[in-house]
């Protein structure tokens, strides 16, 4: 799994940021869900940073939010002056993406895609989120998460 291009390419996009640490762990088990995520790691459930892709007037926007809790899209659509957003297909997200509803990551898409980042992720100091695939995951930063992505923060629930 080290080996899928999409790893690779999470890997090299991290290297290319200057990411303090660029490791990606491989669990032996796919995890779908940021409560599996954390219990796979023995963390809290707030500090796996879920890459959720929406579907923003026809444009991608990938909302990193604390697993804690759900994005209120009524609030990022005010916030960003959206006429409608929606949670994004399947294939509107391996679209932009390149990666499957379980394992995207906040980088590493064939091209950028605007990035918000929950503000309630920085009372930790250790994030993790997806590394490509849905048994990969990294740990990070909330600063560096921000930095490594063009992310703007923001208050998303």
């Amino acid at each position: 799994m080290h080996n899928h291009p999409n790893v690779i390419a999470v890997r090299d996009a991290l290297t290319a940021a200057g990411a303090d640490a660029a490791e990606i762990v491989i669990l032996d088990e796919a995890v779908h869900t940021a409560p599996a995520a954390a219990a796979a790691l023995d963390i809290e459930v707030g500090q796996i940073a879920n890459s959720l892709i929406f579907d923003a007037d026809g444009e991608p926007l990938l909302v990193l939010t604390s697993g804690a809790h759900r994005v209120d899209t009524a609030k990022v659509a005010a916030l960003l002056g959206i006429g409608r957003l929606r949670r994004a297909t399947p294939e509107f997200v391996r679209q932009h993406t390149g990666q499957a509803i379980g394992g995207v990551a906040p980088l590493g898409h064939p091209k950028p895609v605007r990035t918000l980042v929950d503000v309630d992720l920085e009372r930790f100091p250790v994030v993790w989120a997806a590394g490509g695939v849905p048994q990969s995951l990294f740990a990070t930063t909330y600063a560096e998460l921000v930095r490594v992505t063009s992310g703007t923060p923001a208050v998303v629930a």
